[in-house]
């Protein structure tokens, strides 16, 4: 990998919200492109920072940084990306359950789709059923992302799969979370589990292609 992609990953490892942009930058001006920086640099890093919090070496006030380090670096990264990469691979709408209000996965998670080529419709936080639904139906999306970090709200993920059966719409609904699992993924019907927001781009694209 090249040594300016490795201090990409670095400077979102180490939580570097003031260097990253630079270095970011860097990589732009070698002709490194802006997918490869995603992957290679951003998600990557991400993917440590998921590894250390699950280690218990970081906290999330660590993974709060790492969002914020994202959230610096992706307009520089945007601002140079193909046009027609933007939405190419269909659209994706993606909430906080009704009662929950955590949010950091979810943005984590909708600019890696917006920067792989899906078009994000995000509706913030604490979102109903039938909010979730209606944009499913008015948008035209094939694919829903649902983050739930509390245990107490995990019955809003079968609010929307069955909202959405009954609504006649064929979207596919993929889960994530603190309070999430495989096994709930099977128990509220949804279609996919991602342990982690990096792995939010493969899961999408699989279903998308399923």
């Amino acid at each position: 990998m090249k040594e300016s992609l490795v201090a990409v990953k670095k400077a979102v490892e180490e939580l570097d919200i003031d260097g990253v942009t630079v270095l970011v930058e860097n990589c732009l001006n070698e002709g490194i492109s802006p997918l490869e920086i995603i992957s290679d640099g951003i998600a990557a890093g991400l993917a440590t920072v998921g590894k250390l919090f699950e280690e218990g070496e970081y906290f999330l006030a660590d993974l709060v940084m790492a969002g914020e380090c994202v959230n610096e670096a992706m307009p520089l990264i945007r601002s140079k990306m193909d046009p027609n990469d933007a939405g190419r691979k269909g659209k994706v709408v993606l909430a906080t359950v009704r009662g929950d209000i955590h949010e950091i996965g979810k943005n984590i998670v909708g600019m890696l789709l917006g920067a792989n080529g899906f078009e994000v419709v995000d509706l913030g936080v604490d979102v109903s059923a039938d909010k979730i639904v209606n944009a499913v139906r008015d948008s035209g999306a094939k694919l829903v992302g649902l983050s739930v970090l509390l245990s107490t709200m995990v019955g809003a993920i079968k609010e929307v799969v069955d909202g959405l059966t009954k609504a006649g719409l064929a979207a596919k609904v993929a889960i994530g979370g603190a309070c999430t699992s495989q096994k709930l993924c099977e128990e509220m019907g949804a279609h996919a589990y991602g342990e982690n927001a990096v792995q939010a781009v493969r899961i999408f694209e699989d279903l998308r292609n399923a």
